[in-house]
């Protein structure tokens, strides 16, 4: 039986790999071992350790490594952290494959522990850019750390080869967040009123905004901008929890500030796949610089303003209005993005994200047949060669 480790550090990523985790528990040729790490354990963050064992999958491994501060001596020092005790964890046991997903420091540290231990790496979400965060830098590290590559798309897969990743190594799989919208039961209106205390008949936004981790010096006037702009709108608003990088606390300090003097807007520290998903089919509009924007918002029609750097470089649909983190510039996004006429415009678009194929299927089947051989494991850096 060929075991199968998943690194999760987070709700946001959780989400994304419940669909692939299902797969695996349900395949009787593979064991899977889940270890939580990063927010996951982390009170503050609603311990959504917790989540995932009530939805029926064992945590087989809690590796601290987050601390309650966020200054950069913080997540260099967590950084430290989750290498040692994802260390510490692969010298008791080493998974058949190592799963990782996308750029949280968190998830390097346990990408770089299994580099002495010979451990093959699968890397979900490599070759896309955030230019105004670290995030970059780690997700390209964690492609150089990886034997295995799945990407949602044709431009991401290139720019993983260009990183010098043999192509055999790339396998275009989609979105596998996505397979999760035609399978969660969805909450009706009523249900979410009453879940969340917000009035669903007026217009109402999601808002979910991350540090921009290398502009860090200027969060609390960039939070500013955006609250400020939300507030203009008229419209209430429904907030999720930052990241927990450096700006994070004052974020959140801000936005609970807003929300104690806005009765019609709540922060809510973990929604749950399904109901965040729920919220995209009623909400006017997303707000913010979370992927989920650009990624899953696509698959509703819903239209979301990206603000400032954090996602530049994504791969975009036609529902993401970019602006700056400019208070004037944030209104004015917000404005176009509940327009009837553009919600009309986005709501039966393409998702660039999608494939024909569940994302889910086609990395579970390639982790259960790829051959783990030293032809995997010993990596040559692949030359593109130029004419």
């Amino acid at each position: 039986m060929r075991s199968i480790g998943v690194v999760s550090v987070g709700r946001s990523d959780y989400g994304i790999y419940f669909p692939i985790l299902k797969r695996i528990r349900s395949d009787p040729e593979l064991q899977l071992y889940i270890f939580a790490a990063g927010m996951h354990l982390r009170p503050e963050h609603g311990r959504t350790v917790e989540e995932i064992e009530a939805d029926g999958f064992q945590v087989d491994e809690r590796i601290e490594i987050s601390s309650s501060h966020d200054a950069p001596s913080d997540i260099a020092a967590s950084i430290g952290r989750g290498i040692i005790g994802f260390s510490d964890l692969f010298g008791r046991f080493a998974p058949d494959i190592l799963v990782v997903l996308g750029d949280r420091y968190e998830m390097f540290s346990a990408a770089l522990a299994a580099l002495p231990f010979n451990i093959p790496v699968a890397h979900i979400h490599g070759g896309e850019l955030t230019k105004g965060a670290i995030d970059d830098a780690l997700r390209h590290s964690m492609t150089k750390l990886s034997h295995i590559h799945f990407v949602a798309t044709e431009r991401y897969a290139k720019r993983v080869i260009q990183l010098g990743e043999a192509p055999w190594r790339v396998v275009i799989s989609g979105a596998p967040g996505l397979d999760n919208l035609d399978r969660i039961e969805y909450r009706g209106p009523a249900e979410l009123e009453n879940l969340l205390g917000i009035d669903l008949s007026k217009p109402l936004l999601l808002v979910t905004y991350h540090p921009v981790t290398l502009e860090y010096r200027e969060v609390e006037p960039q939070i500013e901008a955006v609250l400020s702009a939300i507030d203009r709108s008229g419209c209430a608003a429904l907030f999720t929890f930052p990241n927990a990088d450096t700006g994070g606390t004052i974020i959140l300090g801000k936005i609970s500030q807003y929300v104690d003097s806005h009765p019609g807007s709540r922060l809510v520290d973990n929604l749950g796949t399904a109901t965040y998903f729920s919220l995209m089919r009623y909400a006017a509009a997303m707000v913010g610089n979370s992927s989920s924007g650009i990624i899953e918002a696509p698959s509703f029609g819903l239209p979301a303003v990206n603000i400032g750097a954090r996602q530049e470089g994504r791969l975009r649909g036609t529902n993401v209005v970019d602006v700056d983190c400019d208070e004037s510039a944030i209104l004015a996004g917000i404005k176009k993005a509940t327009n009837p006429f553009f919600r009309k415009k986005v709501a039966r678009m393409v998702n660039p994200y999608k494939q024909n194929k569940s994302a889910s299927e086609i990395i579970v089947e390639h982790l259960k047949n790829v051959v783990l051989d030293r032809n995997l494991c010993m990596k040559s850096f692949y030359d593109i060669v130029q004419s």
